[in-house]
């Protein structure tokens, strides 16, 4: 499902969609056409893509095309999914360690949706960092990696 979602393939390209998407919820997943669990994830997006249109955009970054970015948002687990609003870095407590980005991939449609309307209402309101309404049964469990500590 990956070829029906928009992909930026460079860092200029990833760049140009940071600052341009305005007043809308920007959804960057970081990840690999070829990997089971992105496919499962691009599914999702894909099928919400069109429902999400007036609140959200949706992009797919290859991590191999784009390592600038994979190194600054620590992506060390894929799928990654990462939030802007404005050219602002949304984070999301999820009930997990990291707020900078969701890891793994949603379990059903209903909470991507929910996800992004919460993520949209409280930028709306000004707030850089929401509460997940996510169900914490349904959000993957990892242990966080710090490289070269």
């Amino acid at each position: 499902m990956s070829f029906l979602l928009p992909k930026l393939t460079c860092k200029r390209e990833v760049d140009q969609a940071i600052k341009s998407v305005a007043e809308k919820v920007l959804v960057l997943r970081f990840g690999r056409d070829n990997d089971a669990v992105c496919l499962q994830l691009d599914d999702i997006l894909s099928k919400t893509a069109h429902d999400l249109s007036k609140m959200a955009v949706i992009y797919l970054v290859d991590v191999d095309k784009v390592p600038v970015y994979t190194q600054y948002f620590d992506i060390s687990y894929i799928p990654s999914t990462v939030f802007f609003f404005n050219g602002q870095h949304m984070k999301v407590d999820y009930g997990s360690p990291d707020h900078t980005k969701f890891v793994g991939s949603f379990k059903t449609k209903q909470d991507f949706i929910d996800l992004i309307e919460v993520i949209y209402r409280g930028a709306m309101r000004g707030k850089l960092i929401v509460r997940s309404p996510i169900d914490p049964n349904n959000i993957p469990k990892y242990d966080l990696l710090y490289q070269g500590i």
